[in-house]
């Protein structure tokens, strides 16, 4: 009997109405203290299109996707056949007969338990309604799936109400299918079950979230005032969510909005208006996904050039050009830390977990204030849409860092006031913000050369003076951006470096993983799976470009490291060759790029087959 340890699929149309009832399988799992991740793979059509919803629940805690299944629902008929090979031998394979298609199984599927259901007589008695019909079709099989697991039924019911929020007739309908469901299964199968959910302690002081949310509400701690954005998968939901919650929340005394946002008629226009915001000294950002972050490739050398700080959230997916706007993938990483032409660099923060994501909306503003420049924050379509356990996280009580801006009293402190240029000689230049009661205050701000004070200049020398200034910026960076975070095969709970303490004191092994973002919880399981054949890594996931200088010496303090990127082309691998040239011949690459999000099988298969007999 396997306890709170399964993987389970749901193949669906898109546009069913399935996800609301995955959500409710997924969520009164989570809720009855089991571990548990969703994945939801859909198309970009409206509807139509095959679409996946996977659970995985995992005692220890990986709850990232796995490539097969124990547990498959099959209610589509074009992938009926096709799902079959996705369920381990030794699994269960429910699917509706009514769909007039009977699976076969082939010799490695032998052990594979096949239970058909035909849900039409089981909808026909949860409504009369047709419309309804066919979206609370996908609440019977949840019923299914309750009993055949033992779903405390109280919290499937709890959930149910809450996934309504209130709304009773539909409640009642979605319970009643559920109960249907449930009935039908407890009467009709018998086989025994070797799957079981059962209440646990183990989410105790835990939350569930997707990054979006959780980076809305980090824009919210951070002290946004201002959003411009133009809708795009799969960052839209960012800004609702910041909606919501500045709804609510950002109010004065009056009730009156102490915010503003404004959907923009494009990409590029919505750059331009964040520009504004963030020049007239408020938080400013965007959020957007690849195509809108080419749009922006302008506005981006003209926020770096000019030193505006501002934040663009760019929740990567699938490329090139449209791409699958659906799928998940880490393809921007080398177009966002030089978006727009000529010599242009910017900081870019790498979230892993939903609380980075909160965290982020936050250390992104103060870093594009510190060094008044556009800061790049890149999420991805897993991190951001897909449901993440997270340990519950206080609110910040750090104050927000400005960085550099002189007010009127610090201008009577100086003979002449020059906008751009390096008085501390750490590349980052004062600032003053419009309506500063001083005449000495003022400067142009223009995208053209100029000089240290603000003037049009085509002057070589001059030119020589910005440009290498905004190079030393650079490297200033690598201070005020996050760190990144190690941990060992023994120990897989990621924590930064002590102060005083070298990579080597905590990093021993021979071999080292490092990786970025979404990817962290596969990583970690990778990581578990080689550590029970003796097989040890050392793991660094960064968290921000430039790279801190703990990077450069986590890779050359192991004989090999493997770089893990979900992209084609291996860009943190390429831009870690690019910055550090000297770790090269300690970097092996391992891709994943099929949109789907990575698995621990692709990252064990992919370094076994560089190391080989080294295993």
């Amino acid at each position: 009997m396997n306890i709170n340890n399964f993987v389970i699929s749901v193949a669906t149309v898109n546009g069913s109405g399935s996800q609301s009832a995955n959500n409710i399988l997924l969520k009164s799992l989570f809720r009855m203290g089991i571990p548990v991740g969703g994945k939801n793979v859909f198309p970009s059509n409206i509807a139509g299109l095959p679409t996946w919803f996977w659970i995985r629940a995992d005692e220890k805690g990986f709850v990232a996707r796995r490539e097969h299944a124990d547990i498959f629902v099959a209610m589509n008929p074009t992938t009926l056949k096709e799902d079959l090979k996705t369920v381990k031998n030794g699994g269960y394979f429910i699917y509706n007969s009514d769909l007039g298609i009977k699976p076969e199984l082939t010799p490695e599927l032998q052990d594979v338990q096949l239970i058909p259901i035909s849900f039409k007589p089981l909808v026909d008695k949860s409504t009369d309604s047709i419309k309804i019909k066919k979206l609370v079709i996908n609440m019977v099989y949840v019923g299914v799936i309750a009993h055949l697991l033992g779903i405390d039924v109280p919290t499937l019911n709890e959930t149910i109400a809450d996934q309504f929020d209130g709304k009773e007739s539909v409640i009642e309908v979605n319970r009643k299918a559920s109960e249907i469901g449930f009935a039908y299964a407890q009467e009709n199968i018998k086989i025994p079950f070797l799957f079981k959910a059962e209440k646990s302690d183990r989410n105790k002081n835990k939350i569930m979230m997707d990054g979006n949310a959780a980076g809305a509400l980090g824009w919210l701690f951070g002290g946004c005032t201002f959003t411009a954005w133009y809708p795009i998968t799969p960052s839209s939901s960012i800004v609702e969510n910041y909606i919501k919650f500045a709804n609510k929340y950002r109010k004065d005394e009056n009730g009156k909005n102490k915010f503003a946002v404004v959907q923009a008629e494009d990409e590029l226009s919505a750059m331009c208006m964040v520009i504004g915001a963030g020049w007239s000294g408020a938080r400013s950002i965007t959020a957007t996904s690849g195509p809108g972050l080419s749009l922006m490739a302008e506005s981006a050398g003209f926020s770096y050039f000019t030193e505006i700080p501002t934040v663009i959230w760019n929740v990567q997916r699938m490329g090139p050009s449209t791409g699958m706007p659906t799928r998940t993938a880490q393809g921007d990483l080398l177009s966002s830390v030089f978006l727009s032409h000529g010599d242009t660099k910017h900081p870019c923060l790498i979230p892993g977990t939903i609380k980075e994501c909160f965290e982020f909306g936050q250390t992104a503003f103060d870093v594009a204030e510190r060094l008044q420049q556009l800061v790049i924050v890149l999420s991805d379509l897993d991190l951001g849409m897909n449901l993440w356990m997270e340990e519950k996280w206080d609110y910040p009580e750090k104050p927000y860092d400005r960085g550099k801006v002189l007010t009127a009293a610090d201008l009577e402190k100086v003979t002449q006031f020059e906008r751009y240029a390096d008085i501390d000689g750490d590349g980052i230049a004062y600032r003053t913000l419009p309506g500063t009661k001083s005449d000495k205050a003022a400067y142009f701000t223009r995208g053209s050369g100029h000089n240290r004070r603000a003037a049009y200049t085509e002057k070589s020398e001059e030119y020589l003076y910005i440009i290498d200034r905004l190079a030393k910026k650079w490297q200033t960076a690598k201070t005020f951006v996050p760190s990144p975070v190690f941990c060992d095969s023994k120990n897989l709970k990621s924590v930064e470096l002590p102060a005083g303490r070298s990579v080597k004191s905590v990093c021993k092994n021979k071999f080292g993983i490092l990786a970025y973002g979404s990817s962290d919880m596969s990583v970690k399981e990778a990581m578990y799976l080689f550590d029970k054949q003796n097989l040890n890594f050392d793991y660094c996931r960064v968290r921000a470009v430039p790279f801190n200088d703990s990077v450069s010496e986590f890779i050359k303090s192991h004989e090999r490291v493997f770089v893990v990127d979900q992209n084609r082309d291996g860009q943190m691998f390429e831009l870690l060759k690019m910055e550090m040239p000297e770790t090269a011949l300690h970097l092996s690459s391992v891709k994943h790029y099929d949109g789907t999000p990575i698995t621990a099988d692709t990252i064990v298969k992919n370094i076994k087959s560089i190391i080989g007999d080294a295993i």
